[in-house]
């Protein structure tokens, strides 16, 4: 069954829906009062380091006995929190909650306008589903920044302003480094000019980092950058990219080894071809999709929460694809994030440090990477079956 065909009977009842959605959350907030948030009292908490020297050595302690979490971004991430460090824990709470909100509703919204199905109702429909599956309700829970830079990059990166479209991809690539792959979206679609503005905005972050702290910065570039295990367990049922996947399924890290460089090489191809093929088709959504997803799959780490660019892939699978195998696609994301398998693989895995498990824990293990490769393939298949057919929605012209 189509998702459409559900949602056209409870689409009269969205604003109630949002409401109590929104309400539920918002409790949940004031009453757990032991939610830590630990991402986000890692950000707040490491951030006056940088002006110590100490940023890369502090770590919190608090609220983990197998891994004391380091401070893990650039020197300018760090500058981009200092404000936090100025106002109480509580304040820096829910600032970051209703901001993060915020953000998983304009995500939502550009998404389905992108998508040629900007109703206001829907957009509120599916903003209070989305606020309980998996990767935005741990992203939301743990303080994370991924709807923050989600909602930065795809309200800039489409924009006709190439300024705009590589400001907003070249700061969040300085807060994150992850969204560097953003500039692919830019070679892919000709758009020098915003690739020119992407690399000088994020060279800017980089200089200002050296211009506050030289040691610090040459130590993350050049020291912590590429050391996987210093941002957590590669081979944890939560690292959802191919790298941890396929470490859970041989038992041990492959790293850069023969069978990880193989995997990366064909699902970088399958995410280029999906590209290319939005670029012809002039869809900015599916070409926004396929972008991401190579990073979340090559990366070295790419946590569950990280996984909340299924958002817009959903919405595009839902409301911008007719193919079988897109409704296929959409099935298998709500499914894997409304389950929380994830969560299941957590507590059912004996340490995060341990990599070798029972073959249907590694095999569920797959769970994101796979759904997002079928989610490529779902692009292919699609753009290539109406390239002639279906009106295009234009590509940069927000």
């Amino acid at each position: 069954m189509n998702l459409r065909t559900l949602e056209a009977r409870v689409l009269p009842l969205a604003p109630w829906l949002f409401g109590l959605s929104l309400l539920g959350h918002l409790l949940m907030v004031a009453l757990q009062t032991k939610m830590t948030m630990v991402d986000l009292m890692v950000y707040r908490n490491a951030a006056p380091e940088l002006f110590t020297g100490e940023l890369y050595q502090w770590r919190l302690k608090e609220f983990s006995d197998q891994f004391a979490l380091p401070f893990t971004y650039p020197p300018f991430s760090a500058l981009v929190f200092v404000p936090l460090s100025w106002v109480p824990w509580g304040v820096a709470r829910w600032f970051w909650q209703l901001l993060s909100l915020a953000c998983l509703w304009y995500l939502t919204r550009t998404s389905l306008e992108l998508a040629g199905s900007a109703n206001p109702r829907r957009v509120l429909l599916w903003t209070g589903l989305l606020i309980w599956v998996e990767p935005v309700r741990t992203t939301l829970n743990y303080g994370q920044i991924n709807l923050v830079l989600a909602a930065l990059l795809i309200g800039t990166m489409v924009s006709a302003r190439s300024w705009m479209a590589g400001l907003g991809t070249g700061v969040a690539a300085g807060i994150k480094l992850t969204p560097a792959i953003t500039g692919l979206y830019f070679l892919a679609t000709r758009r020098w000019t915003a690739a020119l503005w992407s690399f000088a905005a994020f060279a800017g972050t980089v200089g200002l980092g050296y211009a506050i702290s030289a040691s610090q910065s040459h130590q993350f570039w050049f020291q912590l950058l590429g050391d996987a295990t210093r941002v957590g367990p590669v081979g944890s049922a939560i690292n959802q990219s191919l790298r941890g996947a396929l470490s859970r399924t041989v038992g041990h890290d492959v790293e850069t080894g023969p069978i990880f460089l193989v995997a990366a090489a064909l699902a970088a191809a399958l995410a280029l071809w999906a590209l290319l093929e939005a670029v012809r088709a002039n869809d900015s959504l599916a070409a926004v999709v396929s972008t991401q997803f190579l990073g979340l799959l090559v990366s070295p780490i790419s946590w569950s929460h990280h996984w909340v660019w299924m958002v817009p892939a959903l919405l595009w699978l839902t409301y911008r694809a007719t193919h079988r195998l897109a409704t296929t696609a959409a099935w298998v994301w709500l499914v894997a994030v409304g389950s929380y398998l994830i969560s299941f693989l957590l507590m059912a895995q004996e340490s995060i440090w341990i990599i070798p498990r029972p073959w249907h824990l590694s095999a569920l293990g797959w769970v994101y990477p796979a759904a997002g490769l079928l989610t490529l393939v779902a692009v292919v298949v699609e753009l290539r079956s109406r390239r002639r057919v279906e009106r295009p929605v234009d590509l940069v012209g927000r």
